[in-house]
Protein backbone atom coordinates (compact mmCIF):
# COMPACT_ATOMS: atom_id res chain seq x y z
CA UNK A 1 0.00 0.00 0.00
CA UNK A 2 1.42 3.41 -1.07
CA UNK A 3 0.60 6.46 1.16
CA UNK A 4 1.49 10.15 1.65
CA UNK A 5 0.76 13.14 2.87
CA UNK A 6 -1.05 16.08 1.56
CA UNK A 7 1.93 18.31 -0.01
CA UNK A 8 -0.63 21.26 -0.15
CA UNK A 9 0.98 21.99 3.26
CA UNK A 10 4.41 22.11 2.03
CA UNK A 11 3.77 24.18 -1.03
CA UNK A 12 1.77 26.80 0.79
CA UNK A 13 4.55 26.89 3.77
CA UNK A 14 7.34 27.32 0.43
CA UNK A 15 5.55 30.96 -0.17
CA UNK A 16 6.30 31.76 3.21
CA UNK A 17 9.57 30.57 3.80
CA UNK A 18 13.18 30.58 2.48
CA UNK A 19 14.16 27.49 0.19
CA UNK A 20 16.95 26.65 2.41
CA UNK A 21 14.38 27.21 5.68
CA UNK A 22 11.53 24.76 3.62
CA UNK A 23 13.73 22.27 2.79
CA UNK A 24 15.22 22.57 6.42
CA UNK A 25 11.42 21.55 7.64
CA UNK A 26 10.83 19.22 5.54
CA UNK A 27 14.20 17.47 6.74
CA UNK A 28 13.26 17.90 10.24
CA UNK A 29 9.63 16.24 9.41
CA UNK A 30 7.94 19.63 10.54
CA UNK A 31 6.42 19.73 6.54
CA UNK A 32 5.77 16.70 4.51
CA UNK A 33 8.02 15.44 2.30
CA UNK A 34 7.84 15.39 -1.55
CA UNK A 35 5.20 12.17 -2.39
CA UNK A 36 7.24 11.08 -5.02
CA UNK A 37 10.72 11.09 -2.36
CA UNK A 38 8.35 8.67 -0.21
CA UNK A 39 7.64 6.56 -3.06
CA UNK A 40 11.01 5.60 -4.05
CA UNK A 41 12.29 5.87 -0.98
CA UNK A 42 15.03 8.45 -0.61
CA UNK A 43 15.28 12.00 1.33
CA UNK A 44 17.48 14.31 2.72
CA UNK A 45 21.11 13.37 3.51
CA UNK A 46 22.27 17.13 4.09
CA UNK A 47 21.23 20.25 3.01
CA UNK A 48 23.30 23.89 2.76
CA UNK A 49 22.64 26.82 0.90
CA UNK A 50 23.82 25.85 -2.33
CA UNK A 51 24.07 22.45 -2.38
CA UNK A 52 22.02 19.36 -1.08
CA UNK A 53 22.76 15.64 -0.59
CA UNK A 54 20.15 12.95 -1.33
CA UNK A 55 20.49 9.21 0.21
CA UNK A 56 18.96 5.81 -1.14
CA UNK A 57 18.86 2.23 -1.10
CA UNK A 58 18.35 0.78 -4.03
CA UNK A 59 16.46 -2.01 -4.10
CA UNK A 60 14.79 -4.82 -5.91
CA UNK A 61 11.41 -2.55 -6.21
CA UNK A 62 13.52 -0.32 -8.23
CA UNK A 63 14.42 -2.96 -10.76
CA UNK A 64 13.34 -2.61 -14.90
CA UNK A 65 13.08 -5.98 -16.34
CA UNK A 66 16.38 -7.08 -17.24
CA UNK A 67 17.52 -7.12 -13.18
CA UNK A 68 18.95 -3.17 -12.39
CA UNK A 69 18.07 0.04 -11.11
CA UNK A 70 15.40 1.44 -13.49
CA UNK A 71 17.48 4.39 -14.68
CA UNK A 72 14.60 6.72 -13.72
CA UNK A 73 15.98 6.55 -9.97
CA UNK A 74 19.06 8.14 -10.93
CA UNK A 75 17.04 10.79 -12.58
CA UNK A 76 14.90 11.10 -9.78
CA UNK A 77 17.80 11.85 -7.64
CA UNK A 78 19.63 14.08 -9.73
CA UNK A 79 16.82 16.03 -10.13
CA UNK A 80 15.91 16.71 -6.80
CA UNK A 81 19.54 17.20 -6.32
CA UNK A 82 20.05 19.85 -8.26
CA UNK A 83 16.18 21.54 -7.91
CA UNK A 84 16.83 21.40 -4.29
CA UNK A 85 20.07 23.21 -4.29
CA UNK A 86 19.08 25.73 -6.39
CA UNK A 87 15.69 26.09 -4.37
CA UNK A 88 18.07 26.68 -1.32
CA UNK A 89 19.32 30.11 -2.56
CA UNK A 90 15.60 31.04 -3.62
CA UNK A 91 13.96 33.63 -1.35
CA UNK A 92 10.37 33.52 -0.12
CA UNK A 93 7.78 33.04 -2.62
CA UNK A 94 10.12 32.49 -5.30
CA UNK A 95 9.62 29.38 -7.39
CA UNK A 96 11.69 27.27 -9.94
CA UNK A 97 10.96 24.18 -12.16
CA UNK A 98 13.21 22.24 -14.32
CA UNK A 99 13.84 23.34 -17.98
CA UNK A 100 16.24 20.15 -19.11
CA UNK A 101 18.42 17.86 -17.43
CA UNK A 102 21.63 15.80 -18.62
CA UNK A 103 22.35 12.74 -17.52
CA UNK A 104 25.10 10.28 -17.87
CA UNK A 105 25.08 7.00 -16.16
CA UNK A 106 28.44 5.49 -16.29
CA UNK A 107 27.62 1.93 -14.56
CA UNK A 108 24.87 -0.25 -13.18
CA UNK A 109 22.69 0.23 -9.91
CA UNK A 110 21.74 -3.15 -8.04
CA UNK A 111 20.38 -3.95 -4.64
CA UNK A 112 24.22 -5.00 -3.96
CA UNK A 113 24.96 -0.99 -4.61
CA UNK A 114 24.34 -0.22 -1.42
CA UNK A 115 23.31 3.23 -0.31
CA UNK A 116 23.94 5.88 -2.96
CA UNK A 117 24.43 9.63 -2.19
CA UNK A 118 23.42 12.17 -4.90
CA UNK A 119 25.16 15.59 -4.01
CA UNK A 120 23.87 18.16 -6.14
CA UNK A 121 25.52 21.84 -6.25
CA UNK A 122 24.14 25.51 -7.99
CA UNK A 123 26.62 26.59 -10.64
CA UNK A 124 24.70 29.88 -11.46
CA UNK A 125 21.56 31.41 -10.19
CA UNK A 126 20.14 34.69 -11.83
CA UNK A 127 17.23 36.54 -11.88
CA UNK A 128 15.29 34.12 -14.35
CA UNK A 129 17.72 30.88 -14.52
CA UNK A 130 19.88 28.33 -12.87
CA UNK A 131 21.92 25.59 -13.52
CA UNK A 132 23.08 22.96 -11.11
CA UNK A 133 25.47 19.78 -11.74
CA UNK A 134 25.21 16.84 -9.75
CA UNK A 135 26.82 13.30 -8.84
CA UNK A 136 25.93 10.44 -7.98
CA UNK A 137 28.19 7.66 -5.78
CA UNK A 138 27.90 4.73 -3.49
CA UNK A 139 29.64 5.17 0.17
CA UNK A 140 32.89 4.30 -1.10
CA UNK A 141 33.62 7.08 -3.87
CA UNK A 142 32.59 5.05 -6.90
CA UNK A 143 31.14 7.36 -9.63
CA UNK A 144 27.59 5.98 -10.79
CA UNK A 145 26.71 9.02 -12.66
CA UNK A 146 26.72 13.17 -13.13
CA UNK A 147 24.32 15.35 -14.58
CA UNK A 148 23.53 19.03 -15.16
CA UNK A 149 20.51 20.81 -15.33
CA UNK A 150 19.02 24.41 -16.37
CA UNK A 151 16.22 25.97 -13.80
CA UNK A 152 13.76 28.75 -14.57
CA UNK A 153 12.88 31.00 -12.51
CA UNK A 154 9.72 31.97 -11.35
CA UNK A 155 9.42 35.68 -9.35
CA UNK A 156 6.42 37.65 -8.35
CA UNK A 157 6.72 39.88 -11.00
CA UNK A 158 7.62 37.47 -14.05
CA UNK A 159 4.86 34.19 -12.98
CA UNK A 160 2.00 36.49 -15.24
CA UNK A 161 4.59 36.92 -18.18
CA UNK A 162 6.14 33.08 -18.49
CA UNK A 163 2.72 31.70 -18.15
CA UNK A 164 1.59 33.58 -21.28
CA UNK A 165 4.71 33.19 -22.85
CA UNK A 166 3.73 29.20 -22.65
CA UNK A 167 0.12 29.33 -24.08
CA UNK A 168 1.79 31.03 -27.23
Amino acid sequence: MVTWEDPAAGAGAATEMSGLECLRAIARGELPAAPMADLLGFGFHEIEEGRVVFECVPAEYHYNPIGAVRGGLACALFDSAMGCAVHTMLPAGVGYTTVELKVNFLRPITAETGRLLCEGATIHVGGRAATAEARLHDEGGKLYGHATTTCMIFREDSKERYVGESRR
